[in-house]
């Protein structure tokens, strides 16, 4: 019973098994498995993908936090999908776009995920970064500037950018 009580005192509602097996101090896998496998039956613990669990529903979690719990490692929210929400593009993309050390695409119930690999030295550049809520999200400049590392022809359908500031970006990232 008191294990379903620190499950519902943690903040963060994502866990991998090793997070679960840490919160709990199970070092035994057998045990470990069939304490999430009964959880996950009684409707305690939610299975989002193998080895992926959450303590509240799938539909009441921020999809952002979903995909980047999932990668299980440092990444921001930047791209197609910060420009859209700044109006610099159009088009519809099916995908939330992540930038991380990993370059992967992946689907967590009705949410797509497409994930960029940025070198570290400039993935960890706080530069043009800021905190939204649980999770780190480009500016618009910033995601401009990670877009153009990928492609330096890229177009962008609102010419209403901050050229500057993407320039003094690129600078400080040292991807000029």
């Amino acid at each position: 019973m008191y294990r379903i009580k620190q499950l519902s005192q943690e903040a963060n509602k994502l866990f991998h098994t090793q997070d679960l097996a840490l919160l709990w101090e199970i070092n035994n896998s057998n045990t470990l498995y069939t304490q999430i496998k009964r959880y996950v039956s009684q409707g305690i613990l939610y299975r989002i993908h193998k080895g992926y669990y959450a303590s509240i529903s799938l539909s009441s979690i921020d999809p952002v936090l979903l995909g980047i719990g999932y990668l299980h490692d440092y990444a921001y929210l930047s791209g197609e999908s910060v420009l859209k929400e700044a109006g610099i593009v159009f088009q519809q993309s099916p995908y939330i776009t992540l930038i991380s050390s990993v370059s992967r695409k992946f689907t967590i119930g009705s949410n797509q995920y497409l994930v960029r690999r940025l070198k570290p030295e400039l993935l960890y550049n706080p530069t043009g970064l800021f905190k939204k809520g649980s999770y780190l999200q480009a500016t618009p400049e910033r995601a401009v500037a990670d877009l153009l590392y990928y492609s330096k022809k890229r177009y962008f359908d609102n010419p209403l950018i901050n050229w500057k500031a993407v320039e003094k970006i690129q600078k400080e990232m040292n991807n000029k």
